[in-house]
């Protein structure tokens, strides 16, 4: 007992207390991911622990800073063809490019794309979960979820943990009963429906030569070649943004893969204008 005193051991019940609400007589099965059929709908964290008020903490003016620096390019846009996304292929973690090889386009299902920007981790994790969500949606239901639906669902997920960390903006694009699809999605919640979207620290130059040559009556070629030169001249503008150009075409049908260009060559191809 002397022993018990001195190394400040806590009896099993006082910890079982402290641990559990008042009234609570057993551990309840808390939730290990995300999980819409719960209904707490949680991410497991310890018992009292909170991430939002932990990172409030962590500011400049306490002498601690966890700001991440992240740098992409990644753009879409619908036409009378469906939805192009093209993206670039640059991982970087701060000042370090840690790849150049990085697929930013995460492939939920044959009809629903997403893109990747802030947190590789957070949108490599959360899209999965959607696409697990779409497949389970599809076996309950026996049909496919609509593009305004898989984003709402990744919306509700990003507003549950809004202020907790989350890094994403992500652009959802599919193509379902109302067509073709395009919804933006960031770890803010905010979820808006558009013709064209880019996100990154690249997406101002995207934007510029996206809305430069955009026309709706586009034929498949010549948006092929506006995505490609979008992301082409961000990543000659933006050090962060680099590698290849990614590019998938969003048909009635399903998307295909269009071309994984290198962005050094194709340099050479647009260079009229650029320097």
């Amino acid at each position: 007992m002397a022993l018990l005193q001195v190394s400040g051991f806590t009896h099993y019940a006082e910890l079982r207390g402290q641990i559990l609400p008042a009234g609570q007589t057993h551990l309840v099965d808390r939730t290990n991911h995300y999980n819409f059929g719960t209904k707490t709908q949680e991410f497991a964290v310890p018992l009292g622990v909170d991430p939002s008020g932990f990172l409030k903490s962590c500011n400049r003016d306490g002498g601690v800073s966890i700001d991440l620096n992240h740098g992409t390019t990644t753009l879409a846009f619908k036409f009378k063809h469906g939805v192009i996304v093209a993206v670039d292929s640059r991982a970087s973690a701060g000042r370090y490019l840690a790849s150049n090889d990085v697929n930013k386009v995460i492939e939920i299902n044959p009809y629903l794309l997403g893109t990747m920007s802030g947190s590789a981790a957070d949108c490599q994790y959360w899209e999965r979960l959607l696409a697990k969500e779409c497949r389970l949606y599809r076996l309950r239901n026996n049909h496919r979820i609509s593009v305004a639906a898989a984003s709402k669902l990744l919306c509700n997920m990003m507003l549950g943990y809004r202020g907790m960390g989350l890094s994403m903006g992500s652009m959802i694009c599919g193509w379902d009963k109302e067509g073709p699809g395009l919804y933006y999605v960031d770890d803010g919640g905010t979820r808006l429906s558009g013709r064209m979207f880019s996100t990154g620290c690249g997406s101002s130059f995207a934007y510029g030569v996206v809305d430069n040559g955009y026309r709706e009556d586009m034929t498949v070629e010549e948006a092929y070649e506006l995505g490609r030169r979008g992301i082409v001249h961000a990543t000659h503008r933006d050090a962060y943004s680099g590698g290849v150009v990614n590019m998938y075409h969003m048909q009635e049908d399903g998307w295909i893969k269009v071309c994984k260009e290198d962005v050094s060559e194709l340099i050479h191809r647009y260079r009229k204008g650029m320097f």
